[in-house]
């Protein structure tokens, strides 16, 4: 099962749905062309760091933990703040959110702005969906529980056009350089816009 049947299983599109004035089929279709860079974003967060997926555990706890997916459940409005913290942890800069929404508008069809702003709502709803499920993992086994999660949600580490282990075709559009890891592409993109 990949992440956007998990985040739709939870109510989280429903949700994000109701939010942004849109319907579900759409809120589908933004997620499924955004969820990839960010679950890419946390691997390669989790891959930066010596203590590997533990260092992602406890990032996922400062960030808000599982309360951040109940944000989004709640009825209240999202506060999107929160959401943008995550993705200023996984992508570094908001000039990467940018191309990652102007690559899923051109993937999906669906219009930038509006996956700009489900850009934060599903980060907080990835970060919290793992965050829970990494809390309810035995004791000494939450860092590999979080770990073999990820692996599972970006497709078992295989190679990610052949895997469609949720990553859906956006991974393998952005993955200029083939090498299996799309954000290196994004942030060199990002860059070059920069400039």
């Amino acid at each position: 099962m990949n992440i956007n049947d998990l985040l739709a299983q939870t109510g989280g599109l429903a949700s994000m749905a109701r939010e942004l004035g849109i319907n579900q089929q759409q809120a589908a279709q933004g997620a499924q062309a955004l969820l990839p860079a960010i679950m890419v974003g946390f691997k390669k967060q989790a891959q930066a760091q010596p203590e590997g997926f533990g260092a992602l555990g406890g990032l996922l706890g400062q960030l808000g933990g599982g309360g951040l997916l109940d944000s989004v459940l709640s009825p209240e409005p999202t506060d999107v703040g929160r959401g943008n913290n995550v993705l200023g942890q996984i992508f570094g800069s908001k000039d990467v959110s940018r191309t990652v929404a102007q690559s899923a508008a051109a993937k999906s069809g669906l219009d930038p702005s509006l996956l700009r702003k489900m850009l934060p709502m599903l980060a907080m709803m990835a970060a919290g969906y793992m965050a829970k499920q990494q809390g309810g993992a035995p004791a000494g086994n939450a860092v590999g529980g979080l770990g073999g999660l990820l692996g599972g949600l970006l497709g078992g580490g295989q190679p990610q056009q052949q895997s469609g282990g949720g990553l859906g075709g956006l991974a393998a559009l952005l993955d200029a350089d083939g090498d299996g890891n799309p954000l290196d592409d994004i942030l060199g993109m990002a860059q070059k816009m920069m400039r």
